[in-house]
Formats: C-alpha cells, structure tokens, sequence
C-alpha cells in the first residue's frame, strides 16, 4: 500500500497509473497492491443447538391441565406491544401440550 507524499492518503489506481483522491498527485507507474492475513490457531468448534432436537427451556413446578403432571418447560416471548407484560408459554415435559399465560 502506498501513500501520498503530500497529503498522506492512501493512492489508489486510475486508469493508467496511481493517484491521490483528495490532492491530484499522480504517481508514475501501476501500483502494486497486496493483502495477507495470518491465522494463529484455529479454534474450537461451537456447539450448535437446533430448534425441535433439545429442548433447553427451564423446568418449573407449574400443573399441566391435559395429563397433570407438575413439570414443565417454560420460556417468554413479546408478542404484544412492547409497553405490556411478555406472554409466558409452558409445555409439558411428559405429554408435550403447550399452553400461554398472559398477564
């Protein structure tokens, strides 16, 4: 990469040599312009959880009304206007009914 002796911006190519876009200088010649990136060490790999495969919700003690079971996943979600109280959703760990609370 190089610069303009008179002004310090980086000279890039026109049509047939290099130039200054701020000052007009023209450079004689083409430029000769390369890029390198070196990689360190590679790092490790991020685990990936997909939508339906794991369940990752939190368990609470909350009654299903289709099996009764006291265990289930529960998680919020805005599906209101921002200024009112998020919907709380709870689906059961033992039957998978899925229920919303709003408040």
């Amino acid at each position: 990469m190089e610069f303009c002796p008179k002004c310090g911006a980086v000279l890039i190519q026109k049509i047939k040599n290099a130039g200054c876009p701020r000052c007009k200088y023209s450079a004689k010649g083409k430029l000769d312009i390369t890029s390198s990136e070196e990689i360190k060490e590679k790092k490790p790999a991020t685990p990936v959880v997909k939508g339906k495969e794991i369940d990752v919700n939190p368990i609470v003690n909350e009654d299903c009304i289709k099996c009764e079971s006291d265990k289930c996943y529960f998680w919020e979600i805005q599906t209101r206007a921002s200024d009112e109280s998020p919907t709380k959703f709870f689906k059961c760990v033992k039957c998978g009914h899925t229920r919303r609370e709003y408040r």
